[in-house]
């Protein structure tokens, strides 16, 4: 029952082919291929900008207390 066959597949190749027509289909993969070479361009900047910047720091205010869940237990 898991298992389609060449025949399912061409149903629904058929089925696309109703639904966006001959012409949006190639539109279609086009944007997908400009959406991953965006993606992957997008990984590359983000290697290259965390070899620049290993050490991250958070920053908060010395006269704000830190809670600590076993204080925060205790408030409740």
């Amino acid at each position: 029952m898991g298992i389609t066959g060449w025949w399912q597949w061409v149903i629904v190749l058929v089925i696309v082919l109703l639904l966006f027509g001959r012409g949006k289909i190639p539109e279609l993969m086009g944007d997908v291929a400009k959406g991953i070479k965006n993606f992957r361009k997008g990984l590359a900047d983000e290697g290259e900008q965390g070899a620049e910047d290993v050490a991250k720091t958070v920053e908060h205010k010395a006269d704000e207390p830190v809670e600590t869940t076993t204080a925060a237990k205790k408030k409740s």
